[in-house]
């Protein structure tokens, strides 16, 4: 019979101390909700089903968790009497019967799904509780997990610990996985005879040794278990989170010029020999293809770049923005809603929104697509080949037809046929001596101004 796991995650928290409109578990890391993270984990090591403890934003945080496409009921927490009371909210759920019940926290998003699976294979080798534990660089403030014989006979909290016991740097990760048919019975059985006159849940372990039950601690990374409860503290999540993402991109075959420089997304996919230069930010949905080169501070999000495609420096890709095979997007330009056609050449200074760019095309410096009347957004159509020279305007709904082209400073208002020569470009004309007269004029100007102060 395949095992059932059940993940409750404790995401009710008002969060006071991130003095923000929002729940924390609804911040992002990595542009992905930190609860989604969460969710993302109970999913990836095989949990069946999260039961989401919920308080503050209850809905918004519902809807995030379940993004992770792992079955999500959230139970409310309405009073806050301390972590085993909150996993008592899910009691309706963990009744329904599993092999595994896990706890999880909603602001720690960096755990690895691998520890996860871990403790539940654990479980199933005999264990009837397992604790996530770390080893810390500095161990103050934090409980000791206290090991005997492979065994976890006790969690001391630092201000009840003695001086041989601080000198523990095993520390609680706060992680808890227990006997599914047991949960309920040890949940009940925490007391709130304490200081604070909360129900911990590092109780259960006691209880559950009590009981005669085998209780074991495993290790994950210190980093693993990082939470947050300030701005500060969530920077440093963003900070190990992106860290993480650089490494792994650059061991599948990237090329980072300057790592601590590079910001990238959660869904963020880069092809094999990509260059990255300093400076570069990538926000959700964005896909590079093989060989690109991504020069610095350019700003992408919502956008596929194609396999040998060049984009930047100073460019900016808004959503939509498609480029062809071996396209450029180069300085100062921005993308969006638009079809760059393999080979096409968008240089400099240039805005092309809601356009499709054909083939090898070549669009001059200083071109802009005027796709918005001020109520509808309009479309560009520029044919394979076509040439747009620079400091061009063109206004949308507008065709322009392959191999057409565009003289410079033209304003196209009508379509162009493939081939064709459109100019728009009022006559020159020379006045000699005249360039002496305004000159003569503006310093009257001037001088009588002067007078005037």
């Amino acid at each position: 019979m395949q095992r059932k796991s059940l993940a409750v995650i404790l995401a009710a928290g008002d969060a006071t101390r991130m003095k923000s409109s929002m729940s924390k578990v609804l911040h992002p890391v990595g542009n992905l909700p930190i609860i989604t993270h969460v969710t993302a984990a109970a999913k990836s090591a095989g949990i069946d089903r999260v039961a989401l403890v919920v308080g503050r934003d209850a809905e918004k945080v519902a809807e995030a968790g379940a993004k992770a496409g792992v079955e999500v009921t959230p139970v409310l927490q309405s009073e806050r009497k301390g972590t085993g009371h909150a996993v008592l909210m899910a009691r309706e759920v963990i009744a329904e019967g599993y092999d595994d019940v896990i706890v999880l926290y909603g602001d720690a998003p960096l755990i690895d799904p691998k520890s996860l699976s871990d403790a539940i294979e654990a479980r199933k080798e005999g264990a009837d509780m397992v604790v996530l534990g770390f080893t810390a660089v500095d161990p103050t403030g934090y409980g000791r997990m206290i090991v005997e014989n492979g065994e976890l006979t006790a969690i001391v909290e630092e201000k009840e610990a003695t001086d041989e016991q601080k000198k523990i740097d095993f520390c609680n990760g706060g992680i808890i996985t227990m006997d599914g048919g047991d949960a309920i019975s040890l949940l009940d059985a925490i007391g709130n005879d304490n200081a604070k006159g909360e129900y911990y849940l590092t109780d259960v372990v006691s209880i559950c040794r009590a009981r005669g039950g085998k209780v074991i601690a495993l290790e994950a990374p210190e980093a693993d278990m990082m939470g947050c409860n300030t701005r500060a503290e969530l920077a440093a999540l963003e900070a190990e989170w992106q860290d993480r993402r650089r490494r792994e991109i650059m061991l599948s075959g990237v090329t980072l010029c300057d790592p601590a420089t590079v910001y990238f997304s959660h869904d963020t996919e880069i092809g094999r020999d990509v260059l990255i230069e300093p400076s570069v930010w990538f926000g959700p949905g964005v896909s590079v293809g093989e060989g690109a080169v991504i020069h610095a501070f350019s700003h992408i999000e919502g956008a596929t770049i194609g396999e040998g495609a060049q984009v930047g420096p100073f460019a900016r890709l808004r959503p939509g923005a498609d480029l062809g095979e071996g396209s450029k997007v180069g300085n100062f330009c921005e993308v969006k809603k638009a079809d760059i056609g393999p080979g096409a050449k968008v240089n400099h200074l240039t805005y092309i929104g809601d356009a499709t760019i054909g083939a090898k095309a070549n669009i001059g410096a200083g071109t802009i697509t005027c796709n918005y009347d001020g109520v509808n957004k309009h479309r560009t159509v520029i044919g394979e080949g076509a040439f747009i020279g620079s400091n061009s305007s063109l206004v949308a709904p507008v065709e322009i037809g392959d191999g057409a082209y565009i003289g410079s400073g033209s304003v196209i208002t009508k379509t162009v046929e493939a081939d064709a020569l459109a100019l728009t470009r009022t006559p020159q004309e020379n006045r000699p001596g005249k360039a002496s007269i305004l000159r003569a004029r503006a310093e009257a100007v001037k001088a009588a101004r002067k007078q005037q102060k």
